[in-house]
């Protein structure tokens, strides 16, 4: 099957978007299927061979952060080119909502077209001031799938449109075989986010680590993701701050080892998540996960059962939970049990089936939709020829 996917975001700025398109990519041309992935880029020297360049992107504020997107007429020139030269048998467009190629490509398609819905959005002025753009978007659409019955909800209730749920999925294996990316020489928590998005609550952590320090003086903190240290640590007591590693933003393998490593990966989350996709590789690697309690989360996490869940913004209440699962090794070692198992069923080999499914019906939809339309021509020129012969 020759399959075209519309990223939104930039290829080479950190996201999960762009994550769940390069796994879904790379899954469905290791079943054998010709993919092309039409993306934002600002180097497209980062891209894979797979991906074709969509145009720089430009900074906009998008669901509580700020997104980088593509649109413009170079942009639209671009995927016309795109589309016409794919000759797709599916169009699979993420975020089609969002200001950017997705729905570029939508009103430029003319075959079968699936969208995935990410965002989680209770309020939104970019589909609330678009609604009747949004519309023609999905009038091109014939299945949408939605990654978290959050992300469903918000279709439902911004532009009254239905979803099938399909979860993220994760490259399981990847992160189970990853090796330490080195020893600490303690207990050590991981962070893993942009460190200048407050939604992503650094902050509260940091704050709980304080506290933390208090009674388990020996803890140290890891940070992962892109962002200027320098300035998020900048009120934190130089004391404090010896016991904090930096990474930086990092490459997929690293991110990996960096699970691999630490005893308890946190995400102190605040909201604008729907699914929790970095939870899901933290398991993969038998990591015990400690996140806020997002709805999101809990679902990720089985209700809790296979991590521990503190309220939202509340520093005290996490870092009473960091101490009491460094405390208890075999809660540890049972979460990191339990996480594992939870994660297999979000593997990629079995969420690409589901998402082929969809493929199937669209295709052999549209395929019956043809023979219809070409047997009622054929019958009218039948009828035609009748009427002449009489």
């Amino acid at each position: 099957m020759r399959i075209g996917i519309v990223c939104p975001y930039a290829w080479d700025v950190p996201g999960g978007v762009q994550v769940h398109v390069r796994d879904l990519a790379e899954t469905l041309i290791e079943r054998g299927h010709d993919v092309s992935v039409l993306t934002p880029v600002e180097d497209p020297a980062n891209l894979p061979p797979y991906a074709v360049d969509g145009g720089r992107p430009r900074a906009i504020p998008y669901n509580g952060s700020v997104a980088r997107l593509t649109l413009g007429v170079k942009a639209t020139a671009r995927v016309r080119r795109w589309v016409r030269h794919g000759d797709f048998d599916v169009l699979h467009v993420h975020e089609p909502l969002a200001p950017s190629l997705g729905g570029l490509a939508c009103w430029a398609a003319r075959g079968p077209i699936v969208a995935t819905v990410h965002s989680s959005i209770e309020r939104s002025r970019v589909l609330a001031t678009g609604y009747y753009l949004a519309q023609t978007v999905l009038e091109k659409v014939s299945a949408i799938i939605a990654v978290s019955e959050h992300a469903r909800r918000t279709l439902v209730d911004h532009v009254g449109a239905d979803a099938v749920l399909i979860p993220n999925g994760v490259r399981v294996d990847r992160f189970a075989r990853a090796a330490p990316l080195r020893d600490w020489g303690s207990p050590t928590v991981l962070f893993l986010g942009r460190l200048d998005e407050r939604r992503k609550g650094l902050p509260v952590l940091l704050d709980a680590f304080s506290l933390l320090r208090q009674t388990q003086p020996d803890v140290r903190l890891v940070i992962v993701g892109p962002g200027d240290p320098g300035e998020v640590l900048a009120d934190v007591d130089p004391m404090l701050r010896e016991h904090i590693t930096c990474l930086g933003r990092v490459d997929d393998e690293v991110k990996a080892q960096a699970l691999a490593s630490v005893d308890i990966y946190v995400a102190p989350n605040t909201g604008g998540e729907s699914f929790g996709i970095v939870l899901l590789e933290a398991m993969a690697a038998g990591t015990p996960v400690v996140a806020s309690d997002l709805e999101a989360f809990e679902r990720v996490l089985d209700g809790g059962r296979c991590g521990v869940m503190f309220p939202g913004g509340d520093h005290r209440a996490l870092a009473g939970a960091i101490e009491e699962l460094l405390r208890d090794p075999a809660r540890c070692e049972a979460l990191s049990t339990l996480g594992r198992q939870r994660a297999q069923r979000y593997d990629w080999g079995s969420v690409s089936e589901d998402v082929l499914r969809v493929y199937e019906s669209v295709v052999s939809g549209q395929q019956r939709v043809e023979e219809d339309l070409r047997g009622q021509i054929v019958g009218r020129l039948a009828g035609r020829g009748r009427g002449s012969d009489a």
